[in-house]
């Protein structure tokens, strides 16, 4: 015959404190209407060594992007380069290039992101195109129509 077993009272558990999940210190935040792409290409041109980086906010004077990146190289190889390397990072982040042009000619490669169009040229053909001028161009609110001038009358001559 088996004997039952010696029921044993359970001890309350003492309450034990977790510690606090580890919050990591916040970020520094860009502003929030920058697109996603344009650190990431900034980035990329950084580590290539592109040359004369400027970044122009063309939101408002342009429908295709709201920021066009440009930037010289040192040589066709260097262009192609830097652009492969702009194609490689932005995958990386799950920002798929929309198109990627010149990278057979050499001397302009242009790498269309989403809402960042990157230009990379070599400095004679940057020289030629001038697109900062084009683009950096300031801002003029729209002229008015000049007020019509009256007609005068000619004068009635008495003959």
């Amino acid at each position: 015959m088996k004997t039952p077993s010696k029921s044993v009272a359970a001890k309350p558990r003492a309450k034990t404190r977790r510690p606090a999940p580890k919050r990591a210190a916040p970020a520094a935040r860009k502003p929030s209407n920058l697109p996603r792409a344009l650190p990431i290409v900034e980035a990329a041109l950084a580590d290539m060594k592109a040359v004369d980086v400027r970044v122009i906010d063309v939101r408002g004077l342009s429908d295709v992007a709201d920021f066009m990146v440009i930037a010289s190289g040192t040589s066709d190889r260097h262009l192609r380069s830097v652009a492969d390397r702009v194609v490689q990072m932005s995958k990386a982040a799950g920002q798929r290039p929309l198109g990627v042009e010149g990278e057979q000619q050499g001397e302009w490669v242009l790498v269309d992101l989403p809402d960042v169009m990157v230009h990379i040229m070599l400095p004679r053909t940057r020289e030629l195109y001038q697109l900062e001028q084009l683009w950096d161009a300031p801002r003029k609110e729209p002229a008015t129509a000049p007020r019509a001038a009256k007609r005068r009358r000619p004068a009635a001559t008495l003959s």
